[in-house]
This record gives C-alpha cells, sequence and structure tokens, in this order.
C-alpha cells in the first residue's frame, strides 16, 4: 500500500490510527502520531526487550535484564513499576504480554509455565500445565495468549485453558491483532486466522523480513530503515 522511511531499533506497534510506537537506539520509547511525538526513558533499566501496545492506556514495557515490567499511560507517564526480584515468590520472567483488568501473562521460567499475574495485588490468579521447551515468542489480547515454543504454538483462553495445539513448522515469531495471527519463517509468512484451525502460508513477494506486525487487516514489515504496509486478502 505505502512505505515510509524511519530509522528505529525496534517497532513494537502500529494502531488503527496510525500511530507508531518504537524504540531508538538510546533505549527510548517513543509514541508517534500524526503531529506529535512522546517520549519515556529509564536509562536505569537499559534496552526495553519487549513492549505491548495492545491497551493504549496500559502500556507494558519489559526490561528482562533487569527483570521489570513498566506500566504506562497514554502519555507514557509511568503508573505502575513490578519488580519480579522483589516480588515474593521471586519470580525469573523470560516474556511479558496483556491480559486483561490488571494481569500480565509472564512466562516462569524456572518454572517454564505460563501464569496470569495480576500485579496490583501480587497474584497469579491463573497458571497452565509446564512446557517442555524453549518459548519463542507470547501474545495476546483480552481473550487470548499465543504462546509459541520451539515444539508447539499454543492458544490459551482467559481462563488459562488450552484452546487449540499446533506443531511448530519452523516457525520465529509470531504477531497478532484482532482477526489474525501472523508467524514467521525465515523470510516468509504464515497466517492463522481466529476461525480457522490450519496455518497457511501467505504469498508476497520475496521481503527479507527483519520486524513485523499485524493490526487488522494491515501487515507492517520494518527491514532496511523502511516500514511497508500491506493490505491482508484473504481469498
Amino acid at each position: 500500500m505505502d512505505s515510509t522511511s524511519i530509522k528505529v531499533e525496534r517497532i513494537f506497534g502500529v494502531d488503527t490510527f496510525g500511530t507508531l510506537y518504537y524504540s531508538t537506539e538510546d533505549h527510548t520509547f517513543h509514541k508517534k502520531a500524526k503531529d506529535t511525538t512522546i517520549t519515556y526513558s529509564n536509562f536505569q533499566l537499559g534496552e526495553i526487550t519487549s513492549a505491548n501496545t495492545f491497551n493504549p492506556l496500559k502500556i507494558n514495557l519489559f526490561y528482562r535484564d533487569f527483570n521489570t515490567v513498566i506500566i504506562l499511560d497514554n502519555r507514557l507517564a509511568e503508573i505502575f513499576k513490578i519488580d519480579f526480584n522483589t516480588v515474593q515468590p521471586y519470580k525469573n520472567v523470560s516474556f511479558v504480554s496483556t491480559g486483561f483488568d490488571n494481569t500480565l501473562w509472564i512466562f516462569n521460567q524456572d518454572l517454564q509455565q505460563l501464569e496470569l499475574y495480576d500485579y496490583k495485588i501480587n497474584k497469579v490468579r491463573l497458571k497452565t500445565v509446564p512446557v517442555q521447551s524453549d518459548v519463542l515468542d507470547l501474545k495476546s489480547d483480552y481473550n487470548n495468549c499465543y504462546m509459541l515454543t520451539e515444539n508447539y504454538l499454543y492458544v490459551y483462553s482467559y481462563f488459562g485453558s488450552l484452546i487449540s495445539k499446533h506443531k511448530n513448522e519452523g516457525y520465529e515469531s509470531l504477531a497478532f491483532s484482532k482477526a489474525h495471527l501472523i508467524l514467521k519463517k525465515e523470510n516468509s509468512l504464515h497466517i492463522l486466522s481466529k476461525t480457522g484451525n490450519k496455518i497457511q502460508p501467505i504469498k508476497h513477494p520475496y521481503l527479507l523480513i527483519n520486524q513485523f506486525l499485524v493490526t487488522n487487516e494491515t501487515l507492517y514489515i520494518y527491514d532496511d530503515e523502511i516500514l511497508r504496509r500491506y493490505q491482508l486478502k484473504l481469498e
């Protein structure tokens, strides 16, 4: 559809209004709208491992090196800090994604299990059965949580029950929006629609895919300082 030249460290999200969420080399988090750009910096925590912008009123930034999550409001003001090093019992967290209310989906590395954690009251609301292989990626919305491991893609409901399980055929990472889940395998993309149970390849020109995102029916691919926007067409 179009492309934009932009130099960033990582792109974390694009919303339906075209607002761009990204980090730069100095570990600053940016929210770039049409007319304004606002930023958040926490140099003590270093590099941002992941940022979940699904709920723009409660954006979570995960700093894995410091085992810490920062929750920001829509003006990028800090509203909550979760230091898992000081939480009892201690949690060694490797992945974080947004849940409903005041919850986060977190992967507890030591227990090898996915937990729905309520950070306001420091309580695990639910936990899943431990997995036997390394986790590669984690994405969620209010209804579902998608966890990609070296062996399988797991789809959980917000109650923590397993909805479906798909063999990992070489997928490395995933992007998720309301309607579809997109999986990356080398420089090819595959799709799992919310209504389907089969992962299918997406036909697209050969592209080097550094980072990719999906917002509703729009796919974003970032590589070589260019953000390209594609329309997903379902046949």
